[in-house]
Order: structure tokens, then sequence, then C-alpha cells
């Protein structure tokens, strides 16, 4: 299973997730103990350089793949994996991209954080309305474009104006985004990539 997910081999880790339902394992040991694995690897060799986004998005479509096997069994048996934390995602309103907030998603799931994603081109208000609803603990927000990163602030405000700060944190990323931005407009962390999206949302929560 490990090795599945290392290979970025979807229609394998599927294959597997139905031979470890068949031989009656545990759904939660397969995805902790080989799927998540795997992708910890993966995610570890990306962060020093050994591998590329390429390589991390096909490993993640196989965890993704893997894990919808399994998922109708835990819910059968009324297991859940552990939870670290709750988190809104979305790229704000009139942004459309999402490959990179999509690894981020899958890369916290597999951390053991319950993702909310809210998808793309996110009305600005929705974001904190979706953070009580589900008593997030971070809220991640995304944009790829100089042209949309304002309203990464207006999120911001949005949450302060609710009075869900300080409670509920807030990461931003996303190519034009930098620390200073995210200083700037109140955000409490910024990550350039999927990995480091992950320690970060792990250290707001006060999981490491």
């Amino acid at each position: 299973m490990r090795q599945s997910v290392i290979d970025g081999d979807a229609t394998e880790a599927a294959a597997l997730a139905r031979e470890a339902l068949d031989a009656g394992l545990d759904p939660i040991r397969a995805i902790e103990d080989g799927y998540v694995s795997g992708l910890r690897d993966v995610g570890d060799r990306f962060a020093t350089g050994e591998l590329f986004l390429p390589e991390m998005m096909m490993a993640a479509r196989a965890m993704q793949e893997a894990v919808k096997v399994l998922e109708p069994e835990m819910a059968h048996r009324s297991v859940h994996r552990h939870v670290v934390g709750r988190v809104i995602l979305g790229t704000v309103k009139g942004d459309i991209h999402e490959i990179g907030k999509n690894l981020v998603a899958t890369m916290l799931q597999a951390s053991g954080f319950e993702v909310h994603d809210l998808g793309v081109d996110v009305p600005v208000e929705r974001f904190a309305t979706e953070a009580r609803l589900v008593d997030a603990d971070v809220v991640g927000i995304s944009a790829l474009l100089t042209t949309t990163m304002t309203s990464q602030r207006a999120v911001v405000r949005a949450l302060d104006e609710s009075g869900l700060r300080p409670r509920v944190r807030v990461m931003v990323g996303g190519a034009p985004v930098t620390p200073g931005w995210a200083e700037e407009i109140g955000a409490d962390g910024y990550s350039e990539d999927a990995v480091g999206a992950v320690a970060l949302a792990r250290r707001l929560v006060g999981a490491t």
C-alpha cells in the first residue's frame, strides 16, 4: 500500500484497498500504516527537492482512490480516524486555480485533519459562515492571482467581524503570496507548498 502511493499508482492503490477489506484488515490501519506512510515519504522527498509537483499529485491521487474504497467500510463499522483539527479551505472569489489547494487538502487529510474544501471562486462571507458551521480551527485561503490577493485580507476581516478570531486561525498561500503579505493582512501563517501547509496547520492547532 505504501509503495503504491510512492509509485503514484492509483489503480494499484485501490486494488490493494479492496484486497485489504477482503482479508479483514482494519481500514484505519490500512490508511495510517500503509497509504499515509507512503504519502509522508513522498512529501518528505518533495520537501528536499528529490521529487516534484507531478509526483506529489500522482501520490495524492493514489491515496484518494484508496480511501474511496475504504471509507464505506469505515462508515459501516462506525469507526473514524483521530481528528487533529478542522480546516476550511478555499480559493478566493474571482480565482479558479485549485491544483495547489487540492494538494494541500489531501496532505491535510492524510495528516489527520478534517477538511472542508469550499472549492474555487469562493465569496468572502462564505469562509466565515462555513467556519462557524463546522466549528473550524483553521481557515486556509488560497489566491493565485495578484488581482485576487486582496480578497485574502477581506476574508481575515470577515472572520474578525464575525467574532471567530483569534480562536479560528488563518493560513494563506498561493503563487504571489509572501510571508510579509500574510503578516500585513493579519493571517497567522503562510506556506509555499503543501508539505509546509501541513506543518503550519499542525502548529496552529498545537499538534506539534
